[in-house]
């Protein structure tokens, strides 16, 4: 059985969902209009969880970036579009992207594709490079990036 909500409880439950961890405008809101809550005040909880400081786009984002390149190993691109399919501001994933260290993000997408030549079964160097390159970019890294981490592992 579906619990009903009203205006107050479901201002309640939705202050101890951010409290428990980061959401952003977008996810809090399709939560409580699943409670049957009204448009207008659904607005008005978003109004009041982003004044409390319990929700923080820009806190989510930041966290959200850190968490998706350090746990899952996903580059740039996957995590930017993730974000966009949140209706996430365009600057506040550009400014959080750039948060990511140079360095970290080279190393990551070597060590992945480092580890996936060890399974690789291949015919030639040419179709390695392929296989590298094409697992790397699913994984949201751009691919000047791949081509050239697949070059220099495939001439070692």
């Amino acid at each position: 059985m579906k619990k009903e909500y009203t205006y107050d409880s479901a201002l309640r439950r939705a202050a101890e969902l951010c409290s428990a961890k980061e959401y952003c405008s977008f996810d809090i809101r399709e939560k409580i209009r699943s409670w049957g809550i009204s448009e207008k005040e659904v607005q008005k909880i978003i109004d009041y969880l982003k004044e409390e400081k319990y929700l923080d786009d820009n806190r989510f984002v930041r966290a959200y970036v850190k968490d998706k390149f350090h746990f899952n190993k996903w580059g740039k691109i996957k995590i930017a579009y993730s974000l966009r399919f949140k209706n996430i501001d365009n600057k506040l994933i550009d400014d959080a992207l750039e948060s990511i260290d140079i360095d970290d993000y080279k190393n990551t997408i070597f060590e992945i594709m480092k580890t996936k030549l060890k399974g690789l079964k291949y015919k030639d160097s040419y179709e390695a490079q392929a296989k590298l390159v094409r697992f790397a970019t699913s994984h949201g890294f751009e691919p000047d990036f791949c081509f050239a981490v697949a070059k220099t592992l495939i001439s070692d």
